[in-house]
């Protein structure tokens, strides 16, 4: 549901992407057993939402502050690769499942990677 009241950060596909990809991760998750509710589901979980949560945090401020919050959100796609390969050894995902986690982060790593680029040509500038 649109709301009436809009945020400029919100306009930027890598953070619709990021809030996508958490709430697909939440989902993932909850097919993972009870014992790693507090341990790898909730890692996971925090690591997802932090994408497009570093993402919204960064953006109203400085280039420099935004370049460091992008490196915050790539800092946790990155986790989010290793609780992904946890949860395929522990045999709590398919292959398949796996390997769409790893095309979703990859995707935003290169948005992230890219957006940062340009920031970082600004301030060059």
């Amino acid at each position: 549901m649109k709301s009436d009241y809009h945020f400029k950060f919100e306009d930027l596909l890598v953070y619709q992407k990021a809030m996508s990809f958490g709430e697909e991760v939440d989902q993932l998750v909850i097919n993972f057993p009870q014992r790693e509710l507090y341990a790898l589901s909730s890692q996971f979980r925090r690591a997802a939402d932090s994408i497009a949560l570093n993402i919204a945090e960064g953006y109203p401020g400085s280039d420099a502050q935004f370049v460091k919050h992008i490196n915050h959100a790539l800092h946790s796609s990155n986790e989010c690769v290793s609780a992904n390969e946890k949860a395929l050894k522990r045999e709590y995902i398919s292959y398949e499942q796996r390997e769409e986690i790893r095309k979703q982060i990859t995707i935003i790593q290169k948005m992230l990677t890219s957006l940062r680029s340009i920031i970082r040509q600004r301030l060059k500038k």
